[in-house]
């Protein structure tokens, strides 16, 4: 039996990850795929899946999945990104969550993952994101980055997790933190904040995220790999702020 909820996807360039997504969803009535015209495999092996693929070029991660969004036909919608798994218990939890009329969405915590191993503290868990939803209460909100699903209505908090394989290597974490703190600067401007203020924050900040993390959200007791993402999410921290400053110092 088919899941009755459209499942949007968005890609570029997720040849390694996209299918095993895919193979996670596949018993669900449809999927909706956005593809910002990926230069490896994952055009083609979206097509394996579902026959709704569409390609448009890349206009920010809101934008993206508002469009894969619109594109659905079912009454409920689940986001998935192509570093994510759903598991057979999740799914017995959707069906039968979806039965509740009086709830317009669903908050779904997410196991992730850092250099192959869960990472169960440093704020990574269960870290709760609006993922299904009904298609007529929810949109998403624009943004650069860190978007997110508005709802209208009641929700609700699953209890299954999603898998999420993020951060496979070191160079991938840097790789997406270049790029994720330069969106992030971006929506400081959008702030108007004067560069002091940005200043003062691009000191303070990096050092209070080091120890929100490893200390207060006990990242210590995730070890080596707790340690590394404390030090990570500090310098990334510093990265927007600095990036930000500097736009407006030129």
């Amino acid at each position: 039996m088919k899941i009755p909820v459209s499942v949007a996807i968005i890609t570029k360039n997720e040849e390694k990850n996209i299918r095993d997504a895919l193979e996670s969803v596949r018993d669900f009535e449809e999927i909706v795929i956005v593809d910002s015209f990926s230069h490896d495999r994952t055009f083609e092996i979206c097509r394996e899946y579902t026959d709704k693929v569409f390609q448009i070029e890349w206009k920010g991660f809101s934008w993206q999945k508002q469009f894969a969004i619109d594109r659905t036909t079912l009454p409920w919608v689940l986001v998935l990104d192509a570093d994510e798994r759903v598991t057979e218990a999740l799914k017995r939890e959707i069906l039968e969550k979806i039965k509740d009329k009086d709830m317009a969405g669903y908050f779904i915590p997410r196991k992730n993952f850092f250099l192959g191993k869960w990472i169960k503290h440093s704020g990574w868990w269960p870290d709760y994101t609006l993922r299904l939803f009904k298609r007529d209460k929810g949109k998403m909100e624009e943004r650069q980055v860190h978007e997110k699903v508005v709802i209208e209505g009641k929700t609700d908090y699953l209890k299954e997790p999603l898998l999420h394989y993020t951060y496979q290597s070191i160079e991938d974490f840097i790789e997406k933190m270049q790029k994720y703190s330069t969106l992030s600067a971006m929506e400081i401007l959008k702030k108007n904040s004067s560069k002091y203020r940005i200043f003062i924050k691009m000191i303070i900040t990096p050092i209070f995220t080091f120890f929100k993390m490893f200390i207060l959200r006990l990242g210590f007791l995730d070890g080596l790999r707790g340690f590394i993402l404390a030090i990570f999410y500090s310098f990334h921290s510093f990265l927007k702020y600095a990036k930000a400053w500097e736009k407006i110092w030129k």
